[in-house]
This record gives structure tokens, C-alpha cells and sequence, in this order.
């Protein structure tokens, strides 16, 4: 599932080495897979009518985001990884309300997604999944940010495996309404996390616009 907090401003509670170039490598290979499963995803759930395909590439998209976001903000200060979580957070908000409303379009239109399609993308995706969170496995007992990186992983595996179910519902009942159960879902967890990035942002901020004015002071 999409992840609720922003990993770059996770802090250090346990070992591990955070800059260390193999954990480096480790994130821009999630990185890559996310953001090429996204593409995917998107292309096979318009083509296939699917939005539970939909709602997991939204997952996808969060986790990808949050990758490059650790990647490219880690060394710098707190209001500017703030700035750049809270961009992330409305993009995601935003992309959230069109999973959601198309799923809700499909709902009343009573929509037929083909199962199939669900099912080979469904099932790709999970292997894809499946080796980054057996790369990120190493990392789960490290630092908040490490440890955060493995659960978006695994909570991934587990998004198409929602998928997958979703399939089998569509094949075996004819109907689009366990996709758009399960799309349904999908989308509202990535419109809590988009929320809760957006709140954790201007916390964050307020905090650092509070120690600037601090050390003004002095």
C-alpha cells in the first residue's frame, strides 16, 4: 500500500548505514521497478478497463515518489524535504481522486474489466514486487528509513495480490464488482496517505520556520 509517511524524514533508530552505496543501489533499483510497473499498470488498466489495475498503479506511483524523494533530499535540510513531501502528497491527493472517481464511473456503468489482462499484470507485478522486497529484505531491521522502504515493498506484494483476487472475482462471477471493490479501497488509502504526507509536510514546516525564527532571535 502507499506509504503514510515521508521515508526521507524518517530518523535513525537502529543500525545500519543509510548513505552506505549498496542501500543506495538497493533504492534506485525500487525506484526503477516502481516507476516502470506505474507505466505499465496505468497502460494496462485503461486498455483492459480495470480499476483496480488503476488504483495499483496509484500504489505503485506513491512508492516511487517516495524512493526519489529519499534519494534526492536526504542530505538537505528539513524545510526543504518538507517542501518536497508536500509536493508529492498533492500529486498524490490529486492522482487518488481520479482513481476514485473513475472507479466510481466504472460503478455506475457497470463496466466489465477483462480478467485476464488483470490477471497477467496483476501477476507480473507481483513477481516484480516480490524481488525488491527480497533485496530490501537485508534492510528491515535498520534505521526508520530503511525499515519503511522494506514495508512499502512488502505492503506492495500484498496490493497485487488484491489484484489478483480481484481477477479471480471478475472471472468468476462476470461482473466488475469485485474490481471495483477492490479498486475502491486502493484508492482511498492512497488518498489517506497523500493526506497524511500533505499534514506531516506543514508540521514539519511550521517546525522549521519556528527554528529559523529562533535562531533569528538570538
Amino acid at each position: 500500500m502507499v506509504c503514510c509517511d515521508d521515508i526521507s524524514t524518517c530518523s535513525s533508530a537502529g543500525p545500519g548505514a543509510p548513505n552506505s552505496p549498496r542501500w543506495r543501489r538497493a533504492l534506485w533499483i525500487a525506484l526503477i521497478v516502481n516507476a516502470s510497473c506505474f507505466v505499465a499498470e496505468i497502460v494496462a488498466g485503461l486498455a483492459a478497463g480495470s480499476a483496480a489495475l488503476q488504483a495499483d498503479a496509484l500504489d505503485f506511483f506513491g512508492d516511487a515518489a517516495n524512493y526519489a524523494i529519499s534519494l534526492s533530499v536526504a542530505g538537505m535540510a528539513l524545510a526543504w524535504r518538507a517542501r518536497a513531501a508536500a509536493m508529492k502528497g498533492c500529486t498524490l491527493i490529486i492522482f487518488a481522486l481520479w482513481v476514485v472517481s473513475n472507479t466510481a464511473w466504472q460503478a455506475l456503468h457497470g463496466t466489465l474489466p477483462q480478467a485476464e489482462v488483470m490477471g497477467v499484470v496483476g501477476f507480473t507485478a507481483l513477481i516484480a514486487n516480490g524481488g525488491v522486497a527480497l533485496m530490501l529484505y537485508r534492510y528491515r531491521g535498520g534505521d526508520a528509513n530503511m525499515r519503511s522502504v522494506w514495508i512499502c515493498s512488502r505492503n506492495d506484494a500484498i496490493g497485487n495480490l488484491a489484484v489478483l483476487f480481484a481477477a479471480m472475482g471478475v472471472f468468476g462471477t462476470s461482473t466488475g464488482w469485485p474490481d471495483v471493490i477492490v479498486a475502491a479501497i486502493m484508492g482511498c488509502l492512497g488518498l489517506w496517505g497523500g493526506l497524511q504526507i500533505v499534514t506531516q509536510a506543514r508540521a514539519e514546516l511550521r517546525l522549521s520556520d519556528a527554528a529559523a525564527l529562533g535562531i533569528a532571535a538570538e
